[in-house]
């Protein structure tokens, strides 16, 4: 069985403006063990995916339609008080700024000790231990100090790996990563990313990293889905992805991508910006950026398969 599934998931946002479809027909499977690397421009939807996999999206949005399925469990409709039993314990979340995981006043062990006991009746002794062991396990040197600091004491990095080790803290079967190494250094995330590749390796935990950088997936994701506009227009097994992309928004990814240049060049650029989710083209979304778009790209694209499990949302896909 999948440690994750999620079946043509929708998300919406009512406004003035009108209704936001942010997540619109997502689906994707995680197995244990593995890395989904979930890739995208700054509004496609890719974190909103995230939140919505743990039940955290809140007014004026909510989720249309859709399942979410943990270990056979369906998530999409359950009271708060019930998700909340999930939530820490069997699906967990890393985000971004280890400070909105992190309370400034309070230490370490404190919070981390705290987040064992929401969901386990042990003693305040037995909780600073597993806080401890999950410390260790992802690379904190001298654990018992550290959980006498408060977070300003940490470095950037220290801070994100204490948040990781809070996800771990009940050995959960999922964890959702959104963009958790962008703010620190090259080093720094290196160290990171070894990390959780060995963490996936050896617990079984499966990941769900959401990032904008095709770097980061290349080395560490095994399977991609490439968000645009609220919807995958790619997925498939990640060496394939990147070796050869079949969507022309992955191509254009992947082109302006620094390393595949000559220092000092111009970049290549896909044109344009992403569009406003209430101003969306008809029929594919990505047409006004795509340089191989027809009439025929007027209307809604169906999914393209091709081996090995890949399949691109395209009229006209990147052929070999």
């Amino acid at each position: 069985m999948s440690a994750l599934t999620v079946e043509n998931l929708q998300t919406e946002f009512h406004t003035k403006a009108g209704v936001l479809k942010a997540v619109d027909g997502v689906s994707f499977t995680v197995e244990p063990g593995r890395i989904l690397g979930l890739v995208g421009e700054s509004g496609s939807g890719k974190s909103v995916t995230g939140y919505s996999i743990l039940g955290l999206i809140e007014a004026p949005g909510k989720i249309a339609g859709g399942k979410v399925l943990l270990g056979g469990t369906n998530l999409v409709g359950m009271k708060p008080s019930e998700i909340r039993r999930y939530r820490g314990k069997q699906v967990a979340m890393v985000f971004q700024d280890p400070m909105m995981t992190l309370n400034p006043v309070l230490k370490v062990g404190t919070q981390m000790a705290a987040a064992v006991r929401a969901h386990d009746n042990v003693s305040k002794k037995a909780a600073l231990a597993r806080a401890r062991d999950a410390l260790a396990i992802v690379g904190i040197p001298s654990p018992e100090e550290r959980l006498e600091a408060y977070p300003h004491q940490l470095s950037g990095g220290m801070r994100q790996r204490v948040a990781i080790a809070t996800a771990l803290l009940h050995r959960p079967s999922v964890i959702i990563a959104d963009e958790p190494t962008t703010a620190l250094d090259v080093s720094i995330q290196g160290q990171i990313l070894a990390e959780v590749r060995r963490l996936a390796t050896e617990t079984g935990t499966a990941f769900v990293w959401i990032t904008h950088d095709l770097a980061v997936v290349s080395s560490l994701a095994d399977d991609i889905c490439v968000m645009y506009a609220g919807k995958v227009v790619e997925r498939g097994p990640a060496a394939d992805v990147i070796a050869s992309p079949r969507h022309p928004y992955t191509l254009g990814l992947l082109s302006s991508v620094p390393s595949q240049h000559e220092p000092g060049g111009a970049l290549p650029q896909i044109p344009g910006s992403t569009p406003s989710l209430g101003k969306l083209p008809t029929g594919c979304a990505f047409r006004t950026r795509c340089p191989r778009a027809t009439a025929l790209c007027e209307t809604p694209p169906p999914y393209a398969d091709f081996p090995g499990g890949r399949a691109a949302l395209c009229h006209h896909p990147v052929l070999p």
